[in-house]
């Protein structure tokens, strides 16, 4: 499956655009997680924990995307963005969008 944040592929031709397909994830953060990113935020630097979660979140989100566009029959999935949203406290939420199509 060919990703790509551009609404072309170089060296391919678009056969048929399918659908537009996402990958949603909401997740959340445990309260020790939290407390040490509050003292690395204090004392400066970067936060490893929400980093890796934030990691975890895209990682899931694009699998979910592909996931629906290969069931669509697609083979790629054209002009990926990703969104990144805090919800509320503690509760962060991925969103990978893009249009599926078969290209040869």
């Amino acid at each position: 499956m060919i990703i790509s944040t551009t609404s072309t592929l170089q060296g391919k031709e678009i056969e048929a655009y399918l659908d537009i397909v996402s990958g949603e994830v909401i997740m959340g953060a445990n309260v020790v997680r939290d407390f040490l990113a509050g003292i690395t935020d204090i004392i400066g630097g970067r936060s490893g924990t929400y980093e890796n979660k934030l990691a975890e979140g895209r990682e899931v989100a694009i699998r979910e995307m592909k996931e629906k566009a290969r069931s669509l029959g697609a083979n790629a999935v054209i002009g990926v963005d990703l969104d990144f949203e805090t919800l509320r406290e503690g509760m962060m939420m991925v969103i990978a969008t893009g249009t599926a199509v078969r290209v040869k």
